[in-house]
């Protein structure tokens, strides 16, 4: 386990894939790991990344802190930033993404709509690319920065599928490759729930595509 950071009221961490980010009936969650950790067993979840998804994430170790650190999220001063392998080459490098989401939850999938109606939300996120390549397997495939306006369930994800950008490794939004989900959280700023102090964490991540591993 990765901790980049600790204290009395959070802990920073690094979430593996193939995870889930809250606890679990059968304790196999990452927060359960983190859990062992505090001396009362409490843990706070105020944010998440999908289960094949790693990244840098955040958790309350008080209920005070969690109870902040959600007043954050709500207040847009949490940012989350990505690392992401799409399919093929957007046709400009960098673009502000603005689309209205409606999540299944029956199906567990997110749907690009256009009209708003009851569950539909608004999805903005800012992308910048930052490297294209070509392999025998995957094809055309470029690396994106990504920076979220919004916390919609799958939105980066869908966001690019339904530009017909799907995410390597991605086949619940149309990828077809076999290999884990070309996305990670790198880049994790939010204020201290007790102190307010400015707080910023960032995980380099160099993905292979052939294998999901980290160089």
């Amino acid at each position: 386990m990765e901790i980049l950071y600790e204290d009395h009221d959070i802990t920073v961490a690094v979430k593996p894939p193939d995870l889930v980010s809250e606890q679990t009936p059968q304790k196999n969650g990452f927060a359960d790991r983190l859990a062992e950790r505090n001396p009362d067993g409490y843990i706070g979840v105020v944010h998440r990344l999908d289960r094949g998804v790693g990244g840098i994430m955040v958790y309350a170790r008080t209920p005070q802190a969690a109870a902040r650190l959600s007043a954050s999220v709500q207040a847009h001063t949490f940012q989350k930033e990505y690392l992401a392998l799409i399919h093929g080459e957007p046709e400009v490098p960098y673009a502000t993404l603005t689309d209205l989401l409606f999540h299944d939850r029956n199906r567990n999938k997110t749907f690009v709509v256009e009209r708003e109606r009851k569950g539909v939300k608004q999805a903005i996120l800012d992308y910048e690319v930052l490297g294209c390549a070509e392999s025998p397997e995957y094809g055309r495939y470029s690396l994106v920065k990504v920076r979220l306006h919004t916390g919609r369930t799958h939105q980066i994800r869908v966001q690019f599928a339904h530009r017909g950008h799907p995410l390597l490794g991605d086949g619940k939004y149309g990828a077809h490759d076999r290999c884990p989900i070309g996305l990670f959280c790198y880049r994790l700023a939010f204020p201290h729930p007790l102190s307010q102090k400015r707080l910023c964490f960032e995980k380099e991540w160099d993905r292979r595509p052939d294998t999901g591993e980290a160089e």
